[in-house]
């Protein structure tokens, strides 16, 4: 089987959209439902009863009702959770900042506050920023295919980890996913139709209308900017101003409307390549940095990158403890999301592999959420993506897929590839999906903001979406990591505090750098630019 076209799919001509995660990754792949289109019936705005948060007075906290069914307003409706920090100026406050933070399944109540001290100074004071846990997700009405929280370790258990490798793995992972679908179905089938992207843009646009907010101001990472440029197709007289950092191509992510999918997801989005030249970038620069700064390094840059080589012979031969072959791919994949102190830490757990040792596991995050952190299944986001991304939907399939990727980007691939697999056997599909056009005329331009070396959402993603949008101006971060809020950028924050406070683009080719290279110490910073830290990717993310 051979894999062709620009980065992992072939352009078609009118629509865009990729993730991970957060943060998180891939699974994707109902048969396509009508696309959903033009904006949803009136319905009241739901009332925003704000209150201090129960475990952090500095946040808001409310909950929205809406229908579940946009088609049918009057008929069962669902809760979202939503949170608020208000603007720390308010005497120059501007108005409320919308904000997603990927995934899909990133719940809003718990990861915008993770991130809030990685806003730029200048939006943090000007803006209330507001998210929400998505329809489907986190203390919102939930996805939720297990009994208790043993029953859902007990699935977790059953399947390999990573990816599976060999017949056997293939068959518990495929045969695992495929239950899970069966599960969910069971519970409650008729919100597993209703958790899509554009079911959730429907969403933002009654809590714009809650917070009295006659246009919309929003920023979205990752799988958020398939929800922005969503919204902005569906409700495009209504942006004020948007920002997409980290972009999925909305075209391959939908793959224009295709029923009968040749590639999975993130293949399609060419994340498996963009991975592996993140991976090869880590690896060269931890081999130009002292041991001091990179504990793997092996003193030049391609003796590193044979260590890593000789490390994963070793690791399919034997693995050290629960650390397989296949887990150390995911964890390296995953261990790029954030630079600093990210790829520290992943060099420390791939030295720590090299001396035969099992790497410590990551300390804990010490703040607690303005509320209690709710379930996060992998179900969650596989109910999205598997609603608005198709894939193959033979299981028997992926196995050839795998090699056919892993020809064109090595072990990457083995792990995107297999992240969408689990939607080949999802049960439902949606009964909203947009998939285009994606080019719609809006009251506003939009700024997108693309890394040159993401392990998740590839560079050529953003181009894409530049493309795709009808009016859309492309900022450059030439740095690494999983978005520019998560990895910061001085440069970055300033272009994007004046666009969201006065409007105002970067120049047309605009690129910036990012403030600290990889293996180097942070410098200190000051003006809008903040701390460091995020959060990568439960659930296989894409965004």
């Amino acid at each position: 089987m051979r894999i062709s076209g620009p980065p992992g799919r072939q352009r078609r001509g009118a629509a865009v959209a990729a993730v991970v995660l957060t943060c998180s990754t891939a699974l994707t792949g109902s048969p396509c439902a009508a696309a959903g289109g033009g904006p949803a019936p009136a319905v009241p705005a739901p009332k925003l009863d704000w209150a201090p948060c129960a475990q952090d007075r500095t946040y808001d906290c409310a909950t929205a009702t809406v229908p579940l069914d946009y088609a049918k307003p009057g008929g069962r409706s669902i809760e979202l959770a939503v949170v608020r920090r208000k603007a720390s100026d308010p005497g120059r406050r501007i108005g409320t900042l919308f904000f997603n933070p990927g995934g899909p399944g990133g719940p809003g109540s718990v990861q915008m506050p993770q991130m809030y001290e990685l806003f730029p100074r200048e939006v943090r004071e000007r803006f209330d920023i507001v998210s929400w846990d998505p329809r489907g997700v986190g203390n919102s009405t939930a996805v939720n295919c297990f009994a208790d929280a043993a029953e859902a370790r007990a699935w977790t258990a059953s399947r390999p980890t990573g990816f599976p490798v060999g017949e056997r793995e293939r068959k518990s992972w495929i045969d695992a996913y495929r239950e899970l679908g069966r599960a969910c179905e069971r519970r409650d089938p008729e919100l597993l139709r209703h958790v899509s992207t554009a079911d959730t843009a429907r969403d933002l646009e009654q809590l714009r209308r809650s917070v009295g907010e006659s246009h919309l101001t929003y920023m979205g990472i990752s799988y958020g900017t398939f929800l922005g440029a969503t919204y902005a197709n569906l409700f495009p007289d209504k942006l004020r101003a948007m920002v997409l950092d980290s972009n999925v191509d909305p075209s391959a992510w939908t793959d224009d409307g295709s029923r009968q999918p040749v590639l999975p997801t993130m293949l399609r989005l060419g994340s498996d390549r963009s991975a592996a030249a993140t991976l090869d970038r880590f690896l060269s620069l931890c081999g130009a940095a002292p041991v001091a700064r990179c504990a793997f390094s092996a003193g030049s840059p391609q003796a590193t990158r044979d260590k890593f080589d000789e490390l994963i012979r070793r690791l399919k031969a034997r693995p050290v403890e629960a650390w397989t072959y296949a887990r150390a791919v995911a964890d390296a994949v995953s261990g790029l999301y954030v630079v600093h102190p990210g790829w520290t830490d992943l060099a420390g757990r791939l030295q720590e592999l090299w001396q035969g040792r099992v790497p410590a596991a990551p300390a804990a995050p010490a703040a607690k959420p303005p509320l209690p952190v709710p379930y996060l299944g992998e179900e969650q986001g596989a109910a999205v993506i598997c609603g608005d991304s198709p894939n193959p939907r033979d299981p028997g399939v992926f196995a050839a897929l795998e090699e056919a990727g892993a020809a064109r980007s090595g072990d990457a691939a083995r792990y995107w590839t297999w992240a969408a697999q689990p939607c080949s056997t999802w049960p439902a599909a949606p009964a909203d999906r947009y998939a285009g056009p994606w080019n719609k005329p809006t009251a506003h331009p939009v700024l997108l903001v693309g890394t040159t070396f993401d392990p998740s959402t590839p560079y050529e993603d953003a181009k894409a979406m530049s493309e795709r949008l009808a009016d859309a101006r492309l900022l450059t971060h030439h740095g690494y990591g999983h978005t520019a809020l998560l990895n910061p950028s001085r440069c970055v924050n300033d272009h994007v505090s004046r666009y969201l406070a006065d409007g105002v683009l970067p120049p047309k080719g605009a690129s910036c750098e990012p403030d600290a290279p990889p293996f180097r110490a942070p410098e200190p910073r000051g003006g809008v630019a903040t701390g460091g830290g995020g959060t990568a990717g439960a659930v296989k993310h894409s965004a």
